[in-house]
């Protein structure tokens, strides 16, 4: 598996671009009011599907719920449904799915059993780790976590940000912290950092904690646990993809974006 790199920790890389709010929100205006033929729409909505982490983070999550979730993963949309498009739309959608599945590490092997047996052993199973949501943990078992959820199958691990570390400015610890989960995920997994910019409280730190995670090796940055107040928001999405975007200008590495909502 093609996992991030770590690169040397570089503090410059945090002022490279200066975060203008009103140039943030400006934009995002802009976009927000974007009109889509419906062909188009059709043809993004589906898009997102395929990008979707269909997602249970219960605490009465069962085995027979998250059975559900992998065979929704597997069809997400309903036989009424897909002949309804592919006859309006001329597309062909046989062999959709959700992009991954995204569990507890306590559930991780009940997925890992049910997309045996349902042919798909490759589906991807990412589970959070590192204490999810707060990430008010030591960074022992934080470690732990991760590679127990390997061990049972995820190869896509989310993990949370040392979000005291990020208000206080200690961005270099928030990087060595990353870099050791980058470590433990090794090339089995890959690594997805979760800023919780509901959390972060500025423009300026969403910037600066999207940048320290891709330095520290991450091969996504996501916008929330979806746990927060405030989760993702175009703003905030934006400001992270223009990190994306100056990240891979200097380094040449593309780093994905993964934007998490509370439905």
């Amino acid at each position: 598996m093609k996992v991030g790199c770590i690169q040397p920790y570089d503090a410059s890389m945090l002022t490279y671009d200066r975060v203008e709010a009103s140039n943030v929100i400006q934009l995002a205006n802009e976009l927000t009011n974007v009109k889509l033929s419906a062909d188009i729409e059709v043809e993004w909505l589906l898009k997102a599907v395929c990008l979707i982490d269909l997602t249970t983070l219960a605490g009465d999550d069962t085995p027979v719920n998250i059975q559900r979730l992998c065979v929704k993963a597997a069809h997400p949309l309903s036989e009424c449904i897909l002949n309804k498009i592919e006859s309006e739309f001329n597309l062909s959608l046989r062999g959709l799915t959700t992009a991954a599945v995204c569990v507890y590490p306590n559930q991780v092997k009940t997925c890992t059993e049910t997309f045996k047996k349902l042919g798909l052993s490759n589906f991807n199973i990412a589970s959070v780790a590192t204490g999810f949501p707060s990430g008010q943990y030591p960074l022992e078992t934080r470690l732990m976590e991760i590679k127990s959820a390997i061990n049972d199958g995820a190869n896509e691990i989310d993990v949370v940000i040392n979000r005291t570390l990020a208000l206080q400015g200690d961005w270099e610890g928030v990087y060595n912290e990353i870099c050791k989960m980058r470590k433990a995920c090794g090339d089995e997994a890959h690594l997805k950092t979760i800023l919780a910019t509901g959390e972060l409280g500025s423009y300026d730190n969403v910037y600066k904690a999207s940048i320290v995670c891709m330095l520290a090796g991450a091969d996504f940055i996501k916008t929330s646990t979806g746990k927060e107040t405030v989760n993702a928001t175009l703003p905030v999405s934006l400001v992270m993809a223009r990190a994306i975007q100056d990240f891979k200008e200097v380094y040449n590495i593309k780093v994905n974006l993964e934007i998490v909502r509370r439905f």
